[in-house]
C-alpha cells in the first residue's frame, strides 16, 4: 500500500475545494448504499456541514489518493455536549471499495479513539449498512456490539392503499374521542415550544436494544439549534401533531423531512404516542393524515423511507398494513474504548 496521508481538517471553515471533496465522497459512498438514489447537492452538504448545532463538536479527518485528486476514506467523530450522555461519542468511518483491508480504517480508528478520550468518553457508537457487509464485519473485528438491529422500510407509494388511508382517518375520531389532528409546516410555533419539548420525550421510549444510552432531553434552545441545521440546508419538515381538546395537551406526532436534492424521497422521521394515550388509534390516524396530505400537497413524492427497529412491533405493525416493505438493514453498534485501544496494540 502507497503512504497515504490522514489528515485533521476543519471542515466548517474549509475553502469550498475540500467541502467539494467531502461532498463527492459521500456521494460516491451514498451510490454505493443507494445506487437508485439521486446524489445530494453540494450546496445541501455545504449548508448542512456550516450549520452544525452548536452543542455538536465534529471532528473530521480525510485520506486522499496518490496524487491528491480525490478522496478516499474518512472518519467523523462527533461529541455532543448535553446533560446526559456524557459517556458517549458517535463517529463514522467509511473506506472506498479499492482500499479496504489494507489498513486505512483502523489508522483512522485510531485519531477518533484519542480524541474521544480526550474528551473522557468511553463509548463509541456507529452504525452499519447491510449493504456493505465489510462495515459489520471489521466492526465484529474489533469487539463491537450490536446494539440495535434495523430495517430502513420503504412504501411505494403508486403501492398505497387509499382506501384503507381513509378508512382510517374515518373512523379515528370514534376512537380517539377528543383528541384533534393539526399540522406544523417548518419551524414549531414559538408559542407550543414548550409542548414541543415535552412531545420530543416520547422518541425516549422507543426499543434501544442493547445500548447504554441515556433518555435525551432536549431543550427549546438545542431543538432550534437542530432546525437551524435542517432549514439551513434548504430540506422541508411537515409535523402532524394529535391534541387533546380539553386540555391542550399534546397526545404524539409523526414527522416527515424533504430533502432538495432528492424530492421524490419522503424521509418519515419520529412517530409517537404518549402511553396514556395508547390504543386509540392515534398512530393510525398520525400516520394516515401524514400520508393524505403528501399525497395532496407533494406530488412529486414516489418513496416514503422509515428505520425502525426490528423489535418495534407496534410500528412495524402499522408500517406493513399500509405497506411498507424492507429496504435494507442497519444495525447500530456499541463499542467500549478500551476494546478500542486494545486491538490498536494487539
Amino acid at each position: 500500500m502507497p503512504q497515504l496521508t490522514i489528515k485533521k481538517v476543519d471542515l466548517v471553515n474549509s475553502d469550498d475545494s475540500i467541502i467539494k471533496a467531502y461532498s463527492d465522497f459521500s456521494n460516491q459512498a451514498l451510490a454505493e448504499k443507494l445506487p437508485d438514489d439521486p446524489p445530494v447537492a453540494l450546496e445541501e452538504t455545504k449548508a448542512s456541514v456550516q450549520n452544525m448545532p452548536s452543542i455538536v463538536s465534529p471532528h473530521y479527518w480525510m485520506v486522499w489518493n496518490e496524487d491528491e485528486t480525490a478522496l478516499i476514506a474518512r472518519g467523523v467523530l462527533a461529541i455532543i455536549d448535553t446533560e446526559e450522555n456524557k459517556h458517549i461519542a458517535q463517529f463514522k468511518l467509511e473506506v472506498a471499495p479499492d482500499y479496504r483491508r489494507q489498513g486505512l480504517g483502523k489508522k483512522l480508528l485510531a485519531h477518533i479513539a484519542q480524541i474521544a478520550e480526550e474528551h473522557n468518553r468511553r463509548l463509541l457508537i456507529t452504525d452499519t449498512n447491510g449493504r456493505i457487509p465489510a462495515g459489520g464485519l471489521f466492526m465484529e473485528h474489533i469487539g463491537g456490539q450490536k446494539g440495535i438491529e434495523a430495517h430502513v422500510n420503504q412504501l411505494v407509494i403508486t403501492d398505497l392503499d387509499q382506501t384503507l388511508v381513509q378508512a382510517w382517518l374515518t373512523r379515528a375520531p370514534e376512537r380517539a374521542k377528543g383528541i384533534e389532528i393539526g399540522f406544523w409546516d417548518g419551524p414549531y410555533p414559538e408559542a407550543e415550544m414548550e409542548h414541543v419539548v415535552e412531545l420530543h420525550k416520547i422518541m425516549n421510549q422507543q426499543p434501544m436494544g442493547n445500548l447504554e444510552v441515556e433518555e435525551f432531553n432536549w431543550s427549546a434552545e438545542q431543538l432550534r439549534q437542530m432546525e437551524q441545521q435542517l432549514f439551513g440546508a434548504g430540506r422541508h419538515r411537515w409535523t402532524c401533531y394529535a391534541r387533546e381538546t380539553a386540555t391542550g395537551k399534546l397526545a404524539g406526532y409523526t414527522q416527515i423531512i424533504i430533502s432538495p436534492s432528492r424530492p421524490n424521497i419522503i424521509e418519515q422521521g419520529d412517530t409517537g404516542v404518549f402511553p396514556e394515550f395508547r390504543n386509540h388509534g392515534i398512530g393510525r390516524w398520525l400516520k394516515a393524515a401524514m400520508l393524505q396530505k403528501i399525497l395532496s400537497d407533494w406530488p412529486q413524492a414516489e418513496f416514503v423511507r422509515t428505520g425502525n427497529a426490528d423489535a418495534n412491533a407496534p410500528m412495524l405493525k402499522i408500517n406493513r398494513e399500509l405497506g411498507f416493505k424492507p429496504y435494507y438493514s442497519q444495525i447500530v453498534w456499541q463499542l467500549e474504548l478500551d476494546k478500542v485501544f486494545a486491538y490498536l496494540n494487539a
